[in-house]
């Protein structure tokens, strides 16, 4: 699970992140990290639309290479 202060720290930062919910790259998420709770996060897309994802996905800097789904 991604901790607050990640979190906190890729929002202030505004870089873009990959959310890697599967071994499958097309199912990424790349955004912005822009709110979160105790178990969510919620990501603003590119075309401007949010996504609500659980914080046990991994989340990286888009601009790293991809790793694997674990």
């Amino acid at each position: 699970m991604i901790s607050e202060e990640q979190l906190d720290q890729f929002r202030v930062s505004g870089d873009l992140v990959r959310v890697v919910r599967d071994e499958m790259e097309v199912n990424d998420v790349v955004g912005i990290v822009v709110a979160w709770d105790d178990t969510t996060f919620v990501i603003r897309r590119k075309n401007k639309r949010v996504v609500k994802l659980s914080r046990n996905y991994r989340v990286e800097l888009a601009s790293s290479e991809r790793g694997s789904a674990e």
